[in-house]
Order: C-alpha cells, then structure tokens, then sequence
C-alpha cells in the first residue's frame, strides 16, 4: 500500500516539474502592477493615500537639499491629486545610461534616482529609487511638468507607459516640479481621497521640516477647504502642539 502511494506521488510530481519554464522575467513596471502590496503596503485607502506620501516626499528631499521651500498638496475633482513644489525640478537632459531624458527614467525605470551617492543628495528621506515610477504604474495617467531653465517641460504616462514624449510647452520664471496623476481603479479598492488623512500627514512633515511651508487643498465640489502649515521651531512646535490641551510641568520645551 505505502509502495502504491508513493509511486502515485511520483507521477503527480513529474506532471507538476518545476523547470525554467516557470521563471517569469517581467519587463519595466509589469512588477510593479503584478504585486503593487510589495511596493505601496496594500490597494486599500492606505495604499491609495501612500502614492501622494511618495511624490511629497522627493519634493522634500529637495527642501533637506536647500533648495525647496513651498509644497503644495492638491485634491482635484475627480480625485486626481496634484503635488507642486518650488524645487530645482528634475533633470531634463538626457540620462547617459538609457540614452532618454532623465524626467523620463524617474518615471518608468524602478531604482533610478539621484539618491545612490552621485552628488543630487547628500540627505534624502527615501534611497530606494521606486517612489516616482511606482506611482506612475498605478496611476491610470499620470503628467509632470518641470519649471527648469526658463522652459516648462512636460511629459505624459499612462499606467507607467510613456503616451506623450517630453515636449517645452511654454516659458517660465520659476523652477520646480508639478505632478498631476489619476489612482488607476484597476489598482485599487478605493479611488476617493480623505482629506484629513492627507493634512495629518502633511503637517507631520512640515512639524519635521522646519520652515517648508506646506499647503493642503480640496478642490473637490462642496468639500473645498485648505490649510497652510509652516513651523518655525520644527520639533520643539510639535511638542507645543501635541501640550496645547494639557496642563505641562514645563512652560518651555526642552
């Protein structure tokens, strides 16, 4: 009887071998779209409002740099999400390795980024080199517009795909990055942005990052609000804050 089972497992075995044809290669952002928990946690709500914490946070690298002192954070109707900082806006000219415009490989090409100790950063909040071009891959379409040089360069995606090459759309005498894309709903399980998520956590970065002001807005119909947070003393604010209800032993913060 043992002898009968085992030559029946030998068979199933053999029927189910585990050979080369079963390694999977995929290409770009396929990875990304295949397993998007292994990037952004989940594709609930927190996964969803993660995509923003993303682009916000290379605008912050940018203000650790010095060179970024205004983010905002934008609620469209519809609820595509707008992200515009004051920056010296990303690279537009074109990326050795790959031979296309730096804009372009931030945004389809997984581990790129200035942040592998090639003199863009010396500080930065994230060194992985996914958070543009993941969100990129969930976004159903996805435009940046970078303020360099007295051009507006602008370049189009969808689903991490490039739909419109980089073009100079018009003049400009600002510098910066401004980043508008779409959650894909074949993504996720909810699409609509909350409000207070988005505020809590950007007043938690601007508590960080002393004197980055940072701007929240809905612009969504009968929702509208907006807030601007700036914080001097950073922390020691924080602290003030997190007391203003409560009776210290401590009038200062130490």
């Amino acid at each position: 009887m043992a002898e009968n089972e085992l030559l029946r497992s030998t068979a199933v075995d053999a029927e189910n071998e585990y050979d080369a044809s079963e390694i999977q290669v995929l290409e770009g952002l396929e990875a990304v779209r295949k397993r998007p928990g292994m990037y952004i946690g989940s594709t609930s709500s927190s996964g969803l409002h993660h995509l923003v914490y993303e682009i916000v946070d290379n605008a912050i690298d940018e203000a650790l740099a010095g060179y970024c002192t205004e983010i905002l954070v934008q609620i469209n109707p519809g609820n595509s999400i707008t992200v515009v900082d004051n920056g010296r806006g990303i690279p537009v000219d074109i990326q050795a390795q790959t031979g296309r415009p730096a804009l372009e490989v931030v945004y389809t090409v997984l581990h790129a980024g200035g942040k592998f100790g090639g003199g863009g950063y010396k500080v930065s909040g994230g060194l992985h080199g996914v958070g543009a071009s993941v969100v990129n891959a969930l976004s159903e379409w996805l435009t940046v517009q970078v303020h360099k040089d007295g051009k507006i360069y602008e370049m189009k995606f969808s689903r991490g795909k490039v739909t419109e090459e980089m073009t100079v759309v018009g003049t400009t005498d600002r510098t910066g990055t401004t980043v508008t894309f779409q959650p894909d709903g074949e993504m996720f399980e909810d699409t609509v942005y909350h409000y207070d998520t988005l505020h809590t956590r950007m007043r938690e970065e601007a508590f960080l990052n002393a004197g980055l002001r940072i701007r929240t807005v809905d612009l969504r119909p009968g929702m509208e609000q907006e807030d601007s947070m700036c914080y001097a003393g950073g922390i020691r604010e924080f602290v003030t804050w997190l007391n203003k209800s409560k009776t210290t032993l401590h009038p200062d913060v130490i």
